[in-house]
């Protein structure tokens, strides 16, 4: 990130202290900061070089802001939050179910005077911009596990996946539980970096226009997700996020040429609605989708069907699952004997832990391609690496960089999968990266995918033990690990079984 926009950032996150003081969380903070950096913009937009009409009503506007101060300033800007949700639109998206969060009006003017107004948003490339407003999320993930950090996966991560998925201009990419739009920015910059020179009229408005499809139950979420894209230069005419949506309540209506996502961890799945006051609602514990190969309550599962429901023909997928979503019976086994017959399930990346804000998460990345309708099962291999064992990192002593994957991002052979060679052999028993044949996997218990084989170093000689630090992040992460397995136990006992088809 540039120093410029570093500077920036570190700014915008100097005002956080300012409300701590009164009891603001850091993601609300951050949502404060969009409601006012969206209003900031379209004003700038009005002005020259641009003059664009405005699109935000004269006295709901950025101007109508600086004009006023204390209690008047307050009553205002809280005029203005219920207002715009009205109007529909990319600025109803924005604007939906927002509050006025920020009580005291000298904190809300130092805001608005002081950090936003000084900035001149519009003139900045949108890679600055967008590194800004992607610097505020991470802050917040970072800072506020229980906040951001549910919705946010590592970016480096992010990276890898992209780049061995390489999308390409003519692309259409979904992520059905986009969070604050991770994935899709990383698709849509990959091709801007790759092949941006190249584009023609109508591929740039695609870009811009079509190339990046989400949802996100949760608006406050969606609403970072939309600022997010919109600093990045996605059109705003028309919001590509559906927001207050649970994309697995219904069997969807587009289909896509790519999906990238990290649906939210944790193993209990339920029909969710968002009520008036933007809260969430449970209406019941199944999905009965007519396209799903089983009922059940596992969420993780659930996705994994939808994701397949909404892949073109030949469409690829890359998405983040955790552990039982490889060895789980029933409903599992019958949705991993059901994907690796009906697509090229090609690749599965093991994850090391230590490297997502929700703790105890023990996760993979799984990649497949749909495939037209035939008796013989389409995966003949599974190519798995395992970056899991042996591998220690943690969210601030030894964060997961972009370079820890270049061995796996070389193995993956993007474009050339037919030219991969395997890193372990008889000779070689500490190599990474190996394949499965399809008829060994089929013949496992419960076709378990579980598939690890390296010797752990820590096991065999008490000196390569990590450091303490990072021994005791990965103690409280397997207890939470243990927590959750005795709670879905507990679940279990107090519920009727699946039903599987």
């Amino acid at each position: 990130m540039q120093n410029e926009t570093q500077q920036i950032v570190n700014k915008a996150w100097s005002f956080a202290n300012l409300l701590r003081d009164d009891g603001l969380s850091y993601m609300v903070y951050t949502e404060q900061i969009t409601f006012l950096l969206f209003l900031k913009m379209a004003h700038e937009r009005t002005q020259p070089p641009w003059n664009h009409p405005t699109i935000v009503p004269a006295g709901l506007d950025w101007p109508s802001l600086l004009v006023r101060d204390g209690e008047e300033l307050e009553t205002h800007y809280r005029r203005i939050l219920t207002e715009l949700p009205k109007l529909g639109g990319m600025l109803g998206e924005i604007f939906k179910k927002a509050r006025q969060e920020i009580q005291n009006p000298a904190t809300l003017k130092r805001l608005i005077v002081d950090l936003i107004e000084p900035e001149a948003w519009m003139s900045m490339r949108a890679d600055v911009k967008g590194d800004i407003y992607e610097g505020l999320l991470a802050k917040s993930a970072q800072e506020s596990p229980k906040g951001a950090g549910q919705y946010f996966t590592p970016r480096d991560l992010i990276k890898a996946i992209v780049d061995v998925m390489r999308p390409t201009q003519d692309e259409t990419v979904c992520d059905p539980a986009c969070g604050t739009g991770g994935f899709l920015l990383a698709a849509h910059d990959h091709v801007v970096r790759e092949h941006g020179s190249a584009l023609d009229t109508d591929q740039k408005r695609h870009l811009r226009e079509d190339f990046v499809r989400g949802c996100e139950i949760v608006p406050a979420t969606a609403r970072l997700c939309i600022m997010n894209l919109y600093l990045h230069g996605i059109s705003a005419d028309r919001s590509p996020i559906q927001s207050g949506v649970d994309s697995l309540a219904n069997e969807p209506r587009d289909r896509f040429s790519m999906v990238l996502t990290n649906p939210p961890f944790g193993k209990k799945s339920s029909i969710q609605i968002v009520n008036e006051e933007g809260e969430l609602e449970t209406e019941s514990d199944t999905y009965e989708r007519q396209d799903f190969w089983t009922s059940t309550k596992n969420k993780q599962l659930n996705f994994l069907q939808h994701v397949k429901t909404l892949l073109k023909e030949h469409g690829s997928c890359a998405i983040v699952v955790p552990d039982n979503v490889l060895f789980e019976g029933g409903a599992g086994e019958t949705v991993r004997r059901h994907l690796l017959q009906q697509f090229e399930v090609h690749t599965l990346l093991r994850l090391p832990t230590g490297i997502f804000y929700a703790q105890g998460v023990k996760a993979n990345v799984l990649f497949f391609d749909a495939k037209p309708a035939r008796e013989k099962p389409w995966t003949e291999r599974l190519w798995v690496y395992d970056l899991r064992t042996n591998k220690h990192f943690t969210l601030k002593m030894k964060p997961l960089r972009r370079e820890d994957l270049d061995d796996f991002v070389t193995c993956y052979r993007p474009g050339e999968r037919h030219k991969r060679k395997p890193t372990w052999s008889s000779e070689n028993e500490n190599g990474r990266w190996r394949a499965f044949a399809y008829d060994e996997l089929a013949t496992r218990d419960k076709l378990n995918l579980d598939l690890l084989w390296l010797k752990d170093s820590a096991l065999e000689d008490s000196e390569n033990l990590p450091e303490p630090e990072v021994l005791a992040a990965e103690i409280v992460e397997d207890l939470h690990a243990a927590l959750e397995a005795f709670e879905a136990v507990a679940q279990e006992l107090q519920s009727p079984g699946e039903i599987t088809t």
